[in-house]
């Protein structure tokens, strides 16, 4: 395997330069150095390296962010697809700009809270135990909070996002082939992203949701670019102009939903018996029912046949006793008649 040291420097060095100068002021003067793909395993003493801003590692075998005391210049630091299991021993580099750590082996977004500066963070693909995400610490994220711009945590089996919310400053999301599903988790931090200019959430569950992309664009109104594509002003405009319509549509509902409650409100209780007392309820059930019953024998009452008959008979008795009676009374009063005569 190979170490990172002056001598591995001084190999890759062009001809010229060593035959023109000092090989140490050469290196003093160094800014960018690039010993990508170099099978590197670890990083040796380059202290001589003091006005390095560019450190191009990826592509080797370094299995940790080690000696980098010297760098308080760099500002790029290149360690993507390497053997990397922590972030570590940065808090040296005071003016560093955009950190690389994509294809290593991190379980966790840390160590980062004394880098102040830091604007870029790209760490895509870890390759994790099965089934298991990427964590990040809240004290990291809290310290990146005002300053990072740029986060690409794509394949990371991450579901979700609102731990992110405290980066305010986020203009730029890369977040592909992840497993977010929830639109509400996504509502939440695009309300604190003010400053989101661009998003990229290709090959999520979240991205077959029911008119999943006009919901994003409505709920963040500085969005410029989803999942690569532009979002036309028109498109926002006519978003926009649909949901004002629909919560109008929403309320107008609603209030003529609240006005028919309280006029049926209002109807019962001119009812008596509703606005009786509890400790009544049950007599004036009682009489309810028996009004029914009541009305309903008053309509289905027929007499019977024979009780008709009985009756018939009963009126031309009382009606021929009757005759009966006058016919003798009549008769009464003709002799009575005949006698004075």
């Amino acid at each position: 395997m190979v170490q990172l040291t002056m001598d591995l420097i001084a190999k890759n060095a062009s001809h010229k330069n060593r035959s023109e100068e000092d090989f140490g002021q050469y290196l003093q003067k160094l800014t960018h150095l690039n010993l990508s793909d170099k099978n590197i395993d670890s990083i040796g003493d380059l202290s001589f390296c003091k006005n390095l801003r560019v450190l191009y590692l990826y592509d080797n075998q370094i299995n940790q962010i080690q000696n980098l005391d010297f760098a308080s210049n760099i500002t790029h630091l290149y360690l993507q697809n390497n053997r990397i299991s922590s972030i570590e021993n940065l808090s040296s580099l005071k003016r560093l700009e955009k950190l690389y750590l994509g294809g290593n082996y991190i379980p966790v977004v840390e160590g980062l809270d004394k880098v102040g500066e830091l604007r870029e963070l790209h760490i895509e693909n870890q390759r994790l135990p099965l089934g298991e995400k990427l964590l990040f610490d809240p004290v990291s994220l809290n310290s990146l909070a005002k300053s990072l711009s740029v986060l690409n945590i794509s394949n990371n089996n991450i579901d979700e996002l609102e731990e992110l919310a405290v980066l305010e400053n986020l203009s730029y999301l890369k977040a592909v082939d992840n497993r977010l599903k929830d639109m509400k988790d996504l509502k939440v931090v695009l309300k604190k992203w003010t400053k989101l200019r661009r998003i990229d959430l290709t090959g999520n569950p979240i991205c077959q949701k029911p008119k999943y992309k006009d919901r994003i664009i409505v709920q963040s109104q500085t969005l410029e670019s989803l999942d690569g594509k532009e979002i036309k002003e028109m498109e926002r405009r006519f978003l926009m102009n649909w949901k004002a319509s629909r919560a109008a549509r929403k309320k107008s509902n609603e209030r003529m939903t609240d006005e028919h409650a309280a006029h049926e409100q209002f109807s019962d209780s001119e009812t008596p018996y509703l606005a009786l007392p509890s400790h009544h309820s049950d007599s004036v059930k009682e009489r309810v029912n028996f009004l029914d019953l009541a009305h309903k024998l008053k309509v289905e009452r027929k007499p019977l046949p024979k009780i008709r008959e009985r009756r018939s008979q009963k009126a031309q008795s009382s009606g021929a006793v009757k005759n009966e009676n006058c016919r003798n009374k009549v008769e009464e009063e003709s002799e009575v008649t005949t006698e004075v005569v």
